[in-house]
């Protein structure tokens, strides 16, 4: 908690899921013709995890948190539980995405899928030393209706979650290609207040929000006292572009997935691809304590 709050860095995404690891390979370098099963295709998506857990620029002086997909936590890196060698070999504290995806749309939102077996896999990421959970759903227009609707579910699953003694990240991403998202940046405000208001004091959360078109628009969450930390997700921004808006965000960190993995590739050796991954980590810390 004390490394999540000083805020001295960022949160690695690697927690892609079966619906966007073809992607996620494809930009790495590997075609849907280099596997031939899921199983496969795991074990490719899990090696390149492997390969940045263990670039040495990967450590907890700049990457201070990795959040990771399920069958990651359950895996091992270096002969190690994922989540034990992410905190005790790296020094970076992991969480685990829980969410199953996303529902149909409705009033402009897509609320997540029900998750029946969230608490036995809360159980089990306590016992791998996972120290918090993510869990995203998605606002796709100004609708103050389906946006108090989507703060509402992730703060009743968050609640769910801390009864564990897990430190949810609530996700409630906006689009970035919405024609109203100022307007639905406002309205996300002014729900998100409301419901973190209503926390107790034994209560703590994480927020993880589409940067602003606005800089500073999330600031009054940034300094909420039931907030340990706002990260902030690239949403299909370059990683320039959201490296730069990020730097005009006081207090908010980084929580990039494919910025992250922008310029990676399987075909490149240790060298290159440890020269690259390197440069990205220190362009993406500069920009979360920038501001």
């Amino acid at each position: 908690m004390d490394k999540i709050k000083a805020k001295q860095g960022f949160i690695a995404a690697l927690d892609q899921s079966g619906g966007s690891t073809p992607k996620a390979l494809r930009l790495y370098g590997i075609e849907e013709d280099a596997y031939s099963s899921e199983a496969e295709m795991f074990d490719l998506i899990h090696a390149m995890r492997a390969r940045i857990a263990q670039a040495p620029a990967f450590n907890g002086d700049k990457v201070i948190g990795a959040i990771l997909f399920e069958m990651t936590m359950d895996r091992e890196i270096a002969g190690k539980p994922t989540a034990t060698y992410m905190w005790e070999d790296r020094g970076v504290v992991p969480f685990l995405k829980v969410d199953k995806g996303l529902a149909d749309e409705e009033n402009g939102v897509q609320l997540m899928k029900p998750m029946p077996d969230l608490d036995a896999l809360c159980d089990r990421a306590v016992n791998a030393g996972v120290f918090g959970t993510k869990m995203r759903s998605v606002i796709n227009a100004a609708n103050a209706d389906g946006i108090n609707a989507n703060v509402a579910q992730q703060f009743e699953v968050a609640k769910q979650i801390m009864a564990h003694g897990l430190v949810p990240i609530i996700e409630p991403e906006i689009n970035i290609s919405i024609p109203d998202k100022v307007a639905a940046e406002d309205l996300l405000l002014v729900a998100l207040q409301s419901q973190l208001d209503a926390l107790s004091d034994d209560q703590t959360v994480m927020l993880k929000l589409t940067l602003p078109e606005t800089p500073n628009h999330y600031k009054a969450l940034v300094d909420h006292p039931r907030v340990a930390a706002v990260v902030a997700l690239s949403g299909g921004y370059s990683r320039a572009e959201a490296n730069a808006r990020l730097s005009q965000n006081t207090g908010m960190i980084a929580s990039f997935s494919r910025a992250l993995t922008e310029g990676l590739s399987a075909q490149q050796s240790d060298e290159e691809f440890n020269a690259t991954i390197a440069d990205t980590i220190d362009s993406i810390y500069q920009a979360s304590i920038a501001g």
